[in-house]
């Protein structure tokens, strides 16, 4: 497994945790990253609805997220404005990462709930890490809708991660919400880097001030980003991994199928709903990358799974 991290004491608190939290943006740098967002904001397209794609029309994103905008131009510009600002500071603390994915997230009042779940699994976990770099532009906390985690439950659940795979936490989600996350507060300025198989959560924004924040998501440079899809049209028992770019985030909707991408691989998917018992034991178990490649076996059988 590669490192993270340059420092090797941050290595160890990230492995253990799935999370740090650093010092990482100065005053200016904060102030002049919000004047960006509402220059920028102007060009926004709107959310892609994901009602318009699955069919769902109750389904609705309550916050603001570029990756999911309909304009790609603003999207790109988000990212270059970003990563401007972030390169030199990322540089000193990662060891060799390149970025895929900028956005700005806004929470209106009483709005901005993000449910609870893993972030995409954007390269081969096995082999590496990714990342999320989560900052804050206002001091977040509880009652703005803070980040929240579950410490430790990084790299044990949904080893292929996409947004047409189903999830097996999805039936304990407001389990888990009652019982096992710690929420972040952050200042603004300091971040969160935290593993993208980390389970998490944020809460509405029950204040009436601005709740702004910040996520880069960043792979090793050495390594090629990956795209897991399962196609229920094609089969529900086989995920296609496609081999992207830059380009396919930039242009990508996450409710429609991706047209004309490099499928390199194909694995095999049997879905499973975990009960909160089984969740709670599987922290206490190994990370499927410290297991050989029949480790959905050997949990199934300790845990009993169907």
């Amino acid at each position: 497994m590669r490192n993270v991290f340059i420092n090797q004491d941050l290595e160890k608190e990230f492995q253990k945790n799935g999370y740090v939290k650093l010092p990482f943006l100065n005053s200016k740098q904060v102030e002049q990253l919000k004047n960006t967002f509402f220059n920028l904001v102007k060009n926004s397209g709107g959310n892609n609805i994901p009602g318009e794609f699955l069919g769902n029309p109750d389904y609705e994103i309550t916050y603001d997220f570029t990756f999911i905008d309909k304009n790609i131009d603003y999207k790109k510009e988000t990212f270059k404005a970003i990563d401007e600002i972030f390169k030199p500071i990322y540089d000193l603390v990662l060891d060799n990462f390149k970025p895929i994915i900028g956005n700005f997230i806004r929470k209106q009042q009483n709005q901005g709930e993000v449910p609870l779940h893993q972030n995409w699994a954007f390269a081969d976990e096995n082999k590496c890490s990714t990342v999320s770099i989560w900052v804050p532009l206002v001091d977040s906390n509880v009652d703005n809708g803070t980040l929240q985690v579950v410490p430790n439950s990084h790299k044990r659940f949904g080893q292929y991660r996409g947004p047409m795979v189903p999830w097996e936490l999805e039936g304990i989600k407001q389990d888990i919400i009652n019982n096992y996350l710690v929420p972040l507060e952050t200042k603004a300025g300091d971040c969160v880097i935290l593993d993208d198989s980390i389970v998490h959560y944020s809460a509405p924004n029950k204040t009436d001030g601005l709740r702004l924040t910040i996520q880069l998501i960043l792979i090793p440079e050495e390594l090629p980003s990956l795209h897991y899809h399962l196609n229920p049209a094609k089969s529900n028992e086989k995920i296609e991994v496609l081999e992207v770019d830059h380009e396919f985030y930039m242009n990508f909707n996450p409710w429609k199928l991706p047209e004309n991408e490099k499928v390199i691989d194909t694995v095999p998917f049997q879905p499973n709903s975990l009960t909160e018992d089984q969740f709670v034991k599987a922290l206490n178990l190994k990370r499927f990358d410290e297991q050989k490649q029949n480790f959905f076996q050997k949990v199934k059988a300790k845990l009993n799974w169907a």
